[in-house]
C-alpha cells in the first residue's frame, strides 16, 4: 500500500500554519519538516552561545503545541530535523509539552552530528558550529522502536523522508535503488511549496494562489508520485518537479550518507492532475566520507547606501567614493566593496525612478572600524558632497557575520546515535559498502536542431531555471519542455555562452552538467557568493534570483521553438 509522506516546512521561518493544513487537508502517514540550512546552523549557534539549552528551532515546538494532539488523533507520525544543534533538548521539551497537553506521545531523537567539541581532533579548526550530514538509519531505528515523534540534528534534507519510507518497507542498507528513489522524492518535497508551484519560472501559466505543501506517495520499490492535498493552491506538474530536482545539485551523481542517487536515471511522467510520477531511479553505494558544515565568525560587517538622483550619476558616485575613502585612510576597513545599481531612468516621472543606488559594504575584524567610524564618516559628507545627497538608513553599529565552509570526514569517525523513546541508545554504523564519488562521463549530445530563422528574445521565453547556494558557490539549473528545444539548448548554452550572458561569472570557474532525461543542465559557479550567505558577498547572497537574471537575457532562438 502506498505510503504518504507530507512535508510542512522547507526552512526555519516557513509558513507556520502548514503543519495544521497538512494534518487536516487529507490522509497522511508521516509529516516531515526541514528547518535547517547553512545559515540556520549559524543562527542556532549564536542562540546556543546565549543559552546552552537552546540551539533548536523554537517554531517547531510552537507548532507542536498547537498540533501534536491532532497528529496523535490522526495517527500521523512526525519526523523533523528541527533539533538543530540540540536535538536532545528539543526532545525533552516535546516530552514536557506532551505531559502538559495530557498526551501519550513517544518521543525519540537522533544525535552525533555535532562535531564542534572534536573539531580540532578532526582537523576542522575552531568553528562556531561543525555538523556532519547524517543519514536516515537513526530515524529508522527510532520509528521501529515505536516513536511517534522523531527529531534530529543535521541529517541530510531528504533523510527525514527516506527514514520513514525505509522503516515502513523494511529496506536493507544496500537496497540502493529503493533508497535512491526515496532520496529523489525527498529532494523534491523537502523544500516545501517549491514543489507545488512556488518560485516556479512559468508561474504566469497557472493560478497559484497560496500553494499547498507537497506529498510523496512512496512505493515499495522507491518509486513515487509527487502530489498535494486536493483543493489546495499551486500546481504539481513535470515542470515544478523538474525545477526542484535541479535545485542545489551538481551533476548526475547526488551523494548522500546512505546512497548516491543517479539523477541521470530517473524519469518523470504526468500521472494525472497535480500528480507526477518519479520512476527508474538507480542508486549506488555512498562515498566513504560525510560532508561537514562548518560555520565560523568571520568578523564584522556594515553597509551604507547612497541615493544618487537625476543627472551625472557616474560623476556623483565617483565623488562620494573618493570622499569617503579619503576620510577612512587612517584605518580603512579590511574589505570595502562598492556597487552602483543603475535603477535610474531618464526623464523619469517620479523621483524614485530617477534615482540610482550606490552601495558600499565593509568588513573588518574590529567592530569599531566597521561600525560608527564607517557609517559616521559616510553621513558626515551630507552637506559636502554631491547634490541631492541622502542615504537610506542612519549610522549604525557593525554586526558580526559568519563564514561557511564544507569539509569531509571519514564516516567511521562520526557518531550516529538513535536515542529511543525509552532512553536506550543505539549506535548506527556507517554504510558497509562505499564507493568513491566520481563524475559520470558526459552523455552523447543529440543532433543539433536545424535552426532556420531566429528571433532575439529572452531565454526565459522557452527555458525555465531554478538557482540557489551551496556555500560560496551558486547552482543554476536550466531546463526546457520539448526534445526539439533540448537539441537547441544543449548546443547553444555552453559555458562560454553562459559567461557572456551573466558577466558576473566571467572570471569564475563554471562547470556544466547535463541531465538529458530531464532536458536539463546544471551550472555550478564557484566563488560567486564569497564565503557563503552569511558573509553577504553580493546583492543576491543566496543566488536565488540568478536563474531569473539568466532567463531575462536575450539570445537568438529558432523561430520554430517560439
Amino acid at each position: 500500500m502506498t505510503y504518504r509522506i507530507g512535508n510542512a516546512s522547507g526552512f526555519y521561518g516557513d509558513r507556520f500554519s502548514a503543519v495544521r493544513e497538512m494534518l487536516t487537508g487529507g490522509p497522511l502517514d508521516v509529516l516531515t519538516g526541514d528547518y535547517l540550512a547553512e545559515l540556520t546552523m549559524l543562527i542556532l549557534g549564536r542562540d546556543r552561545m546565549k543559552d546552552p539549552n537552546r540551539g533548536y528551532a523554537k517554531t517547531f515546538l510552537r507548532q507542536m503545541e498547537e498540533n501534536l494532539g491532532l497528529a496523535r488523533e490522526k495517527g500521523v507520525k512526525i519526523v523533523a530535523n528541527a533539533g538543530g544543534l540540540n536535538p536532545a533538548g528539543l526532545a525533552d521539551a516535546l516530552r514536557e509539552l506532551a505531559a502538559e497537553l495530557g498526551l501519550d506521545v513517544k518521543v525519540a531523537h537522533v544525535e552525533g552530528d555535532d562535531l564542534v567539541a572534536r573539531a580540532e581532533e578532526l582537523d576542522l579548526g575552531k568553528p562556531l558550529t561543525a555538523n556532519a550530514y547524517l543519514g536516515a538509519w537513526g530515524i529508522v531505528e527510532c520509528l521501529n522502536a515505536g516513536a511517534d515523534v522523531v527529531v534530529t540534528g543535521r541529517v541530510t534534507d531528504a533523510s527525514v523522508i527516506v527514514g520513514p519510507a525505509a522503516a515502513h518497507y523494511g529496506w536493507a542498507r544496500d537496497d540502493f535503488d529503493a533508497l535512491a528513489g526515496a532520496v529523489a522524492a525527498g529532494h523534491v518535497i523537502e523544500c516545501g511549496a517549491q514543489a507545488t508551484g512556488g518560485n516556479y519560472a512559468f508561474f504566469t501559466e497557472h493560478s497559484l494562489g497560496v500553494p499547498g505543501f507537497p506529498i510523496a506517495e512512496i512505493e515499495a520499490d522507491g518509486s513515487s508520485v509527487i502530489t498535494k492535498h486536493p483543493g489546495t493552491g499551486g500546481v504539481v506538474n513535470v515542470g515544478t518537479v523538474t525545477a526542484q530536482l535541479l535545485y542545489e545539485i551538481t551533476g548526475a551523481r547526488y551523494a548522500g550518507p546512505d546512497v548516491t542517487t543517479r539523477f541521470d536515471t530517473l524519469s518523470l511522467t504526468q500521472d494525472g492532475p497535480d500528480r507526477v510520477r518519479i520512476s527508474g531511479v538507480r542508486g549506488e553505494a555512498p562515498p566513504p566520507t560525510l560532508k561537514v558544515a562548518l560555520n565560523t565568525l568571520g568578523g564584522f560587517r556594515n553597509e551604507t547606501t547612497f541615493v544618487l538622483t537625476g543627472l551625472d550619476i557616474e560623476a556623483k558616485a565617483a565623488l562620494v567614493r573618493e570622499q569617503l575613502e579619503a576620510s577612512l585612510t587612517d584605518r580603512p576597513p579590511a574589505d570595502v566593496r562598492w556597487t552602483l545599481a543603475r535603477t535610474d531612468h531618464p526623464d523619469a516621472g517620479t523621483e524614485q525612478t530617477a534615482s540610482a543606488l550606490l552601495h558600499v559594504a565593509v568588513k573588518d575584524a574590529d567592530p569599531k572600524v566597521a561600525g560608527r567610524a564607517f557609517t559616521g564618516a559616510a553621513v558626515e559628507l551630507a552637506l559636502a558632497s554631491y547634490p541631492g545627497f541622502h542615504v537610506t538608513a542612519p549610522p549604525s553599529d557593525a554586526s558580526p557575520y559568519g563564514v561557511y565552509t564544507a569539509a569531509y570526514v571519514d564516516a567511521g569517525k562520526v557518531p550516529h546515535v538513535a536515542v529511543l523513546p525509552d532512553g536506550m541508545r543505539v549506535d548506527i554504523a556507517p554504510s558497509a559498502s562505499t564507493r568513491e564519488l566520481s563524475e559520470v562521463d558526459e552523455p552523447a549530445l543529440p543532433e543539433p536542431l536545424d535552426r532556420g530563422p531566429v528571433r532575439r528574445v529572452p531565454l526565459g521565453r522557452i527555458a525555465g531555471a531554478r538557482s540557489g547556494d551551496k556555500g560560496g558557490n551558486a547552482n543554476l539549473g536550466v531546463w526546457v519542455r520539448s526534445e526539439e528545444a533540448w537539441r537547441w539548448l544543449v548546443h547553444r548554452l555552453t559555458v562560454a555562452e553562459f559567461k557572456l550572458l551573466l558577466p558576473e561569472t566571467a572570471g569564475l570557474p563554471v562547470t556544466r552538467y547535463l541531465l538529458p532525461n530531464l532536458w536539463a543542465m546544471n551550472f555550478v559557479v564557484e566563488g560567486i557568493l564569497g564565503e557563503g550567505v552569511a558573509s553577504q558577498a553580493r546583492f543576491d547572497p543566496q543566488a536565488k534570483a540568478l536563474g531569473e537574471w539568466l532567463r531575462s537575457r536575450e539570445i537568438d532562438v529558432p523561430e520554430v521553438l517560439l
